[in-house]
């Protein structure tokens, strides 16, 4: 009968070290409320497996027998692959005009001959748009979370990608490289890694992918847009979780800014090489985008576009930015991959939507919008509320339960909810009660000094 005892004391040992680890974990992310919860799991699941050796035999083996039992269902629910969302048909039917996102129409100076043509297509978007505009705006010294540092530090981020607009396209070389499509594609995959990138995909360019007309950047306000190239290399960078998570204050802004620098930079090194091999190339930037860029992320394998209208990638979820290099070099798509577990977890989990401030995510399953089955923001409330506060919020991007960090715990979760539909379910329970439903947004680094107004109105 010692041999039960024994059993039982082990399985408090490994009771009390997972749930410790994870306790350790979180306190290393920041994260007290899921540390306290962890120790307290710890102590309080493993002290029965410890006290079992003072009891009878016949208890010890229902304690075990108990335990076998919640293990083995555990291992079912888990593992099996089951609960797979349906994609439905979610490829738009019409190209998006480029003058209609709210990056373009935030661009607009009222009286301009842009601004009177744009309102004279779109008289329905006008109100509102001028109501945003009568707010401080991004970076604004008037904005609620106003830090004058972090300001300027994103703003200058700002200015590097937008001076970086110029080198989107240029000449080719004159004489062409020649290799198989296979090889191309195991090299570019490794050089776009090597220059910066964190997940890299080939997507097979679609009608969908461009935008129909200009809306900012260069060319022609309202010129119609005829992009030929064949493939879309798109890739991610990560977001650094420690800023992220202060959202929606302003470091979230600063770490946003320096990774459009970092995508840019990826994506026009990786052009200028395809030109250099004689093939044409345009990187695909902030502010002087052509494509769709969470359309051709997702189509290269890269994810899937959740609940809060970014792209959903398997590993860090929402917390990346994009680039994407578009050119006529011969290449071997990925296609879409095998991402519906995370449409799924949209479906279930609506945390982002709990926890925006101007409540601009749907509740709610996927509807068809234009012939395409997803999920749409309100744009338009989503965007005032960064000139209000001054940020581009990213509230829903730091509560993302797929914004962990990319450690072994985190992992083996994010493992078990691609794989079954009840581990999604148990993954959304527990993260709301170890991080809160409504978590609170972290302190800033202490690097960054004090703003004069550390929380939005």
């Amino acid at each position: 009968m010692m041999g039960l005892a024994l059993i039982l004391v082990l399985l408090g040992f490994v009771v009390l070290a997972g749930f410790g680890a994870f306790g350790v974990t979180s306190l290393r992310e920041g994260e007290k409320r899921a540390a306290g919860f962890a120790f307290g799991a710890a102590a309080v699941l493993s002290i029965p497996f410890f006290l079992a050796i003072l009891l009878p035999a016949w208890v010890q083996g229902l304690m075990l027998a108990v335990a076998a039992l919640v293990v083995g269902a555990g291992l079912v629910l888990f593992l099996l692959p089951v609960g797979r969302r349906q994609r439905g048909s979610d490829v738009p039917r019409v190209r998006i005009d480029e003058r209609d996102i709210m990056f373009a129409r935030g661009r607009l100076q009222p009286g301009s001959p842009n601004y009177e043509s744009y309102y004279a297509m779109r008289p329905e978007n006008k109100d509102g748009d001028d109501k945003t505009r009568s707010l401080p705006g991004l970076l604004s010294p008037r904005s609620s979370a106003y830090h004058p540092l972090v300001f300027a530090s994103t703003d200058a981020s700002f200015g590097l990608t937008e001076a970086l607009h110029d080198a989107v396209d240029g000449p080719l070389a004159p004489d062409r490289f020649e290799d198989d499509a296979s090889s191309m594609t195991d090299f570019v995959k490794d050089l776009t890694r090597y220059y910066g990138a964190l997940a890299v995909g080939i997507a097979e360019m679609q009608p969908y992918h461009v935008y129909s007309h200009v809306g900012r950047g260069s060319g022609p306000y309202g010129a119609p847009i005829s992009l030929e190239h064949r493939y879309g290399i798109a890739f991610t960078v990560e977001m650094d979780l420690d800023l992220v998570g202060t959202a929606p204050y302003a470091p979230t802004v600063m770490e946003s800014a320096r990774e459009y620098v970092e995508s840019a930079r990826v994506a026009v090194q990786l052009a200028n090489f395809l030109r250099n091999l004689g093939y044409p190339a345009r990187a695909q930037i902030d502010g002087n985008y052509r494509i769709v860029a969470p359309l051709v992320a997702r189509d290269a394998g890269l994810g899937e576009i959740g609940r809060m209208g970014l792209l959903m990638t398997p590993g860090l979820g929402p917390r990346v930015r994009l680039g994407v290099v578009t050119t006529d070099l011969p290449l071997i798509p990925d296609g879409r991959g095998e991402n519906r577990s995370v449409l799924d977890f949209c479906s279930i989990c609506s945390k982002c939507a709990d926890c925006c401030p101007p409540h601009a995510i749907p509740q709610g399953d996927r509807a068809e919008i234009d012939g395409a089955v997803r999920w749409r923001i309100n744009d338009a409330i989503c965007y005032r509320y960064w000139h209000a506060v001054g940020t581009d919020c990213a509230r829903c991007m730091s509560v993302c339960p797929y914004s962990h960090p990319d450690r072994v715990m985190h992992n083996l979760v994010r493992w078990a909810a691609r794989r079954s539909g009840a581990a999604r379910r148990a993954v959304v329970w527990l993260d709301n009660l170890f991080y809160g439903r409504l978590p609170t947004a972290k302190p800033r680094p202490a690097w960054i000094p004090p703003g004069p107004r550390d929380k939005p109105a």
